[in-house]
């Protein structure tokens, strides 16, 4: 008989997760002795320690589960929260857009609950760093502890102050304000960034946006874009495949720039040279 790869199994530390029936779905971390408890019965750790992923298993009253691990999106969504947490549809866009990913160093302001902390954290892997400010100890608290609950804290500075005074790293490769009045805190971001870093923000209404603009263009940010992201699912069904009831639309401006030494006064808008590409490709 071959022998299973170890990866391919549940092991002690692992995070997995169960999802029942009626797809409801929970996330924990596997440890000796332990008990997952439902209102359709509990499931002993030790039973599914060593199952294959994908495996159907049972709470002691018959309800069964699929036992899977989870995805970054479905870690996300279920982060404890005490703030209004970030889209898993924004975030992939985010790391993508800022060039985030193993052994960047990226700054973050405004931890929350910590959902795109925690996204940064992965994606910059165990050569890579996060900073990130917060002012508000509860807030730190628990993102401290949904980071140390995913094994993600160790690659995490937390620094619980106001950024007023500005940012203690130079040289970051990218630094992202979560914050109401990103305008206020631009050029301590462009003091913390590196010569062509990434800045990039998230907020609710247009105003809010138009007055971050006027700062970037006033502190020398190039290559400004502004955009939203929709996303709709369709029921995959073969003969009737249509959109569901509901679609995840607007949930906030996301705005990129980037630092450079050069000075770009004089140019009306570096950042149409975007969209002038994406049409000249439709072309």
């Amino acid at each position: 008989m071959m022998e299973t790869d170890k990866n391919a199994c549940a092991q002690v530390g692992d995070i997995a997760q169960l999802i029942s029936a009626q797809n409801k779905r929970f996330i924990f971390r596997l440890i000796l002795d332990g008990k997952f408890e439902t209102h359709r019965g509990y499931l002993s750790h030790n039973e599914l320690i060593g199952k294959p992923w994908g495996s159907r298993v049972y709470s002691h009253m018959g309800s069964p589960f699929i036992l899977l691990q989870p995805s970054m999106a479905d870690i996300l969504i279920e982060t404890r929260r005490n703030t209004q947490i970030m889209y898993p549809k924004d975030i992939g866009f985010i790391l993508l857009t800022m060039d985030i990913g193993p052994g960047k160093h990226v700054i973050e302001a405004g931890t929350g609950s910590g959902s795109l902390t925690t996204a940064l954290a992965f994606a910059v892997g165990s050569y890579g760093r996060i900073t990130t400010y917060e002012s508000r100890p509860e807030f730190q608290h628990l993102a401290h502890k949904n980071l140390e609950r995913l094994g993600l804290a160790e690659r995490v500075d937390f620094k619980l102050r106001d950024i007023a005074e500005g940012f203690d790293e130079r040289n970051a490769d990218a630094v992202y304000l979560d914050l109401p009045n990103p305008q206020d805190y631009i050029q301590q971001a462009k003091h913390a960034l590196k010569p062509g870093g990434y800045l990039g923000s998230i907020l609710p209404t247009t105003n809010q946006v138009s007055t971050l603009l006027i700062a970037l263009r006033r502190s020398n940010f190039a290559f400004i874009e502004v955009c939203e992201i929709l996303l709709r699912y369709y029921k995959p069904i073969a003969d009737r495949l249509r959109p569901t009831d509901r679609m995840v639309a607007h949930t906030g401006y996301l705005i990129f720039s980037r630092s450079v030494v050069a000075d770009v006064s004089g140019l009306e808008s570096l950042g149409q040279v975007v969209e002038e590409n994406i049409l000249t490709e439709q072309v």
